[in-house]
């Protein structure tokens, strides 16, 4: 599994204009069962994203798909963990 913290290095009104590109591009990956939860951080400096894929490399051609990334507004920061413990609701996204 993977967290993606993404933190914005453009202004926000630069992010507002791709905001519609990038919710679209989020519900290709929800439609897809890849993201978990995504959100915006507070303050607002960036994003936060759950993603169950099996490598880093897929999560980076993901990444790439993003026009928040295709027009170089924000940085990711890609933490991989395992889940050793967690929530009864959350079992179905960490077996199989």
């Amino acid at each position: 599994m993977f967290l993606v913290l993404l933190k914005y290095v453009k202004p926000l009104e630069e992010i507002e204009a791709l905001l519609l590109d990038h919710i679209n591009f989020l519900d290709v990956q929800y439609a897809q069962a890849k993201f978990i939860f995504s959100g915006r951080r507070n303050p607002r400096i960036g994003g936060v994203i759950l993603i169950n894929v099996d490598s880093e490399l897929e999560v980076w051609d993901i990444v790439k798909t993003d026009p928040f990334y295709i027009n170089d507004v924000a940085e990711y920061d890609i933490i991989e963990f395992t889940p050793t413990k967690y929530d009864s609701r959350f079992k179905c996204f960490v077996t199989d």
